[in-house]
């Protein structure tokens, strides 16, 4: 299933507010605004990996159930990036101070920050060349931890900048959060299927 881009000159001169209403008039639609202003639909994830969007989901919730140092975004949780873009990543976490920090009518919207950490899950119907592009997206907004875990290749592409990226092969390993993310570790081996 491919993704859908809307590039109309009336797409890209929505507002924030306006852009946000179109989101609620399709409610039932994954959408996600570049700094362009192109919008994409992307269609329902296949049910694997929904099964594995959750399972990361629960262990980054999890931990910070117990250290108590941010928030946690699902994948509907969406971010106004400081170009104008909307990005809703596969899982993410704010430190709790800079989540304080917005006023709280930002939060009640697509809050203008950026996570400190991301997570973007490789469907099979993604296409990698897109997501890389997206995770430069992120490490551009200021994103200090960024994962793109690929499940069918059992690797992830780790950025943390002022680093170079690195890519992790194999899922029979953990991956440590640290410093972003103090103490936690992701069990790949629980990404793979039955």
């Amino acid at each position: 299933m491919d993704v859908i881009k809307l590039k109309t000159p009336v797409l890209d001169r929505l507002t924030e507010g306006e852009f946000a209403q179109f989101c609620l008039d399709h409610r039932d639609l994954r959408i996600e605004r570049n700094s362009s202003g192109q919008i994409t639909i992307m269609p329902p994830v296949f049910t694997e990996s929904g099964f594995s969007n959750n399972e990361l989901s629960r262990q980054l919730g999890n931990w910070n159930h117990r250290a108590r140092l941010g928030r946690v975004g699902d994948s509907s949780t969406g971010y106004t990036l400081p170009d104008g873009a909307m990005f809703s990543p596969d899982a993410s976490w704010v430190a709790e101070e800079r989540w304080q920090a917005l006023p709280p009518d930002d939060r009640r919207r697509f809050a203008r920050i950026c996570p400190d950490f991301v997570l973007e899950l490789a469907s099979s119907s993604d296409r990698l060349p897109d997501l890389l592009g997206k995770m430069h997206d992120w490490l551009g907004a200021g994103v200090r931890l960024a994962w793109l875990v690929v499940p069918s290749t059992e690797t992830v592409h780790i950025f943390e900048p002022p680093h170079p990226p690195r890519l992790v092969q194999g899922f029979d390993q953990l991956l440590s959060g640290d410093p972003v993310l103090p103490g936690f570790t992701l069990e790949l081996k629980e990404l793979r299927p039955y």
